[in-house]
């Protein structure tokens, strides 16, 4: 039976999705409250879903898809949030599927050399799984969501100036800047766990923290858990 797993940016949206299996249960451990229960796919068969609020940052975003992967032995993982948008060319609320993630405060020459115990050349940025995108876009166009795969760079700051802005899109590219995708895909790629990482745009980078953070993002949880539903089911 294939499982998922499932990274979520907030409370809401984890119980939306919660909402939506069967024989839900709860397991709390390692700071994590992770609702656990199944789902039928389209094709009739039952997927194994355990879904959980991440946490901000780099450290809690690796830490929680690690534990994940310990616990549920997922075939897959999927990692949904907000960012702030870097394109021109997108709008709030639009999506950018992360087809390319890299880190903003890091230097890959180092943490690149992530596989235990060989010499191999550093890797230089993460990608999402060929196949969970191409399930992703076709729900996003199902769902009549704007959308691109595009870059994604995760970094421990908030951006939020237009100095910060034209620094990430020099040094990256990126069409999308957050805090957690990359190390999610990291640790993803570290255990051979294909990932996905999904960012709706929340808005243009340019919102200091202490007002982004009394922003009304509950029709997000909401389009963003039955995005991740509609995912699991074309599995």
């Amino acid at each position: 039976m294939t499982t998922i797993a499932i990274i979520g940016a907030l409370d809401e949206e984890v119980a939306h999705i919660a909402g939506a299996l069967d024989d839900v249960e709860h397991d709390v451990a390692a700071s994590l409250d992770v609702s656990r229960g199944t789902i039928a796919a389209n094709d009739g068969a039952t997927v194994n879903v355990a879904a959980t609020v991440g946490g901000m940052g780099l450290v809690n975003a690796a830490a929680t898809a690690q534990r994940l992967i310990d616990m549920y032995r997922p075939d897959a993982i999927i990692f949904s949030g907000i960012a702030g948008n870097l394109n021109t060319h997108l709008h709030i609320n639009d999506v950018v599927l992360g087809g390319t993630l890299r880190y903003l405060d890091t230097d890959m020459r180092l943490v690149g050399q992530w596989t235990p115990g060989k010499a191999d050349a550093p890797v230089e940025e993460f990608h999402s799984d060929d196949r969970l995108l191409a399930l992703a876009d076709a729900a996003l166009s199902d769902m009549g969501i704007t959308h691109i795969t595009g870059i994604i760079a995760s970094g421990n700051y908030f951006v939020d100036d237009p100095k910060k802005v034209e620094q990430v899109i020099r040094d990256t590219g990126a069409d999308a800047v957050e805090m957690e995708g990359a190390a999610v895909a990291h640790v993803a790629a570290r255990n051979g766990v294909p990932a996905l990482v999904i960012r709706a745009l929340s808005d243009n980078a340019d919102t200091d923290y202490e007002v982004f953070k009394e922003f009304d993002i509950s029709e997000y949880a909401d389009t963003a858990a039955r995005l991740a539903v509609n995912i699991v089911k074309r599995l």
